[in-house]
């Protein structure tokens, strides 16, 4: 069981790295062909909306299946958008070559692993180990994809995320079981169901907890999101970088989140409750908005990096673990589906809405936004913490 999980975080790795590779490339490739931020806006939207409707289609699809056959299939994908991507020399193929990305779920595809494999009360340390691979990945790919995309081109980067993208669909065949799941009586009966099934997917939200968690997932998740999605275009015209800078940020990004997710939120879950710790990472949230609106070159924002990723690791991990526990082991593939569509859902609507924030107000406006609307939430939740905590205790 622990060599699976040590390779499904190996395969993880690499599917962020391949990830990241592919963000050093697009905003410049999309520059080149004449994209302005506004179409740049439209291309990010896209992938939005293909993964917003494919993650609970692939959460669905794992839990009928099982995690291997999904990770198959969002590998699978990465290939022929990777590739795609080596042959886009015009605005219609840039487009075209995010498509695949309906399919392409890799850290969800981990993290059901890991949810299989692991006791509930260790399965926010688990989950946060992924984040350290997420960490190690965004390193990784970032200077990878810099280095690469400014020596030899990004057709040649792209083509090497493509063949990693190979070498990661040969792990999962050959170290991943077919089933991670513990077999229920309900196995067979499941397995008639079809995946485009709705009902099935929606009934998880009746479950108690269930709702008010995705509630604070989004509303809490929406500033930050316009400001990840946002942030290609920031890097270039706010802070000027090249993209082997940007590359070397984004490093940076890694670095800090390898040591969040890798020695400080584990020892947190042991420590602290979950509603506590989620309380706690919507208050810095805010603050780190507040910190956004008056910065005013890359210097600061490196500082402000530090408790911006520790918000973003503990608010993530957390929520994901909350939510896994609300429902049942058979349904833990469908609910991390819905959260990954969480986070597709605050890039389909994150671009427009960053876009106009950007034209008429510039980069403040996005951590004043998240300011408001996290010390918002944050009173809110503040108010409710003791009929929370009798809640749990239930």
């Amino acid at each position: 069981m622990k060599k699976v999980i040590y390779v499904t975080y190996l395969i993880a790795c690499l599917d962020i790295t391949w990830m990241f590779l592919q963000f050093s490339i697009t905003p410049y490739l999309a520059k080149k062909l004449g994209f302005d931020t506004l179409w740049i806006g439209y291309l990010q939207t896209t992938v939005g909306v293909v993964q917003l409707l494919g993650g609970p289609l692939f959460g669905r699809f794992a839990d009928l299946f099982g995690a291997r056959a999904a990770m198959c299939l969002s590998c699978s994908a990465n290939v022929v958008y990777y590739g795609l991507l080596a042959i886009a020399d015009s605005p219609l193929k840039l487009f075209i070559h995010k498509l695949p990305a309906v399919f392409m779920h890799g850290l969800p595809g981990a993290q059901m692993v890991v949810t299989d494999l692991t006791e509930p009360k260790k399965r926010a340390e688990a989950l946060g180990k992924l984040g350290l691979c997420f960490g190690i990945g965004m390193v990784a790919g970032s200077t990878l994809g810099g280095t690469l995309s400014t020596r030899y081109g990004g057709t040649f980067a792209a083509c090497v995320a493509g063949c990693g993208s190979i070498i990661n669909l040969l792990l999962v065949l050959k170290f991943i079981p077919k089933n991670t799941k513990i077999p229920t009586p309900q196995d067979n009966t499941d397995k008639k169901k079809s995946v485009f099934d709705l009902g099935e997917i929606t009934r998880l939200m009746k479950f108690p907890s269930v709702a008010r968690t995705f509630t604070v997932k989004i509303l809490s998740g929406l500033p930050s999101g316009i400001f990840q999605v946002m942030f290609s275009i920031i890097a270039m015209n706010f802070f000027h970088l090249e993209p082997a800078q940007n590359g070397y940020l984004m490093a940076y990004f890694g670095i800090v989140s390898m040591i969040i997710q890798g020695g400080v939120i584990g020892r947190l879950t042991a420590s602290y409750s979950e509603n506590t710790l989620l309380l706690l990472s919507i208050g810095m949230s805010s603050l780190v908005g507040l910190a956004q609106a008056f910065m005013t070159n890359v210097s600061q924002f490196c500082v402000i990096v530090l408790p911006m990723m520790f918000s973003l690791s503990v608010f993530n991990v957390i929520t994901d673990s909350m939510l896994t526990k609300s429902v049942p082991s058979s349904d833990t593939g469908t609910m991390l589906g819905l959260c990954a569509s969480v986070q597709s859902l605050l890039r389909t609507i994150g671009p427009t809405i960053g876009g106009f924030l950007y034209q008429n107000y510039g980069v403040a406006s996005f951590g004043l936004l998240q300011f408001v609307v996290n010390m918002t939430v944050f009173v809110v939740m503040l108010r409710n913490m003791p009929s929370d905590k009798n809640e749990h205790e239930k």
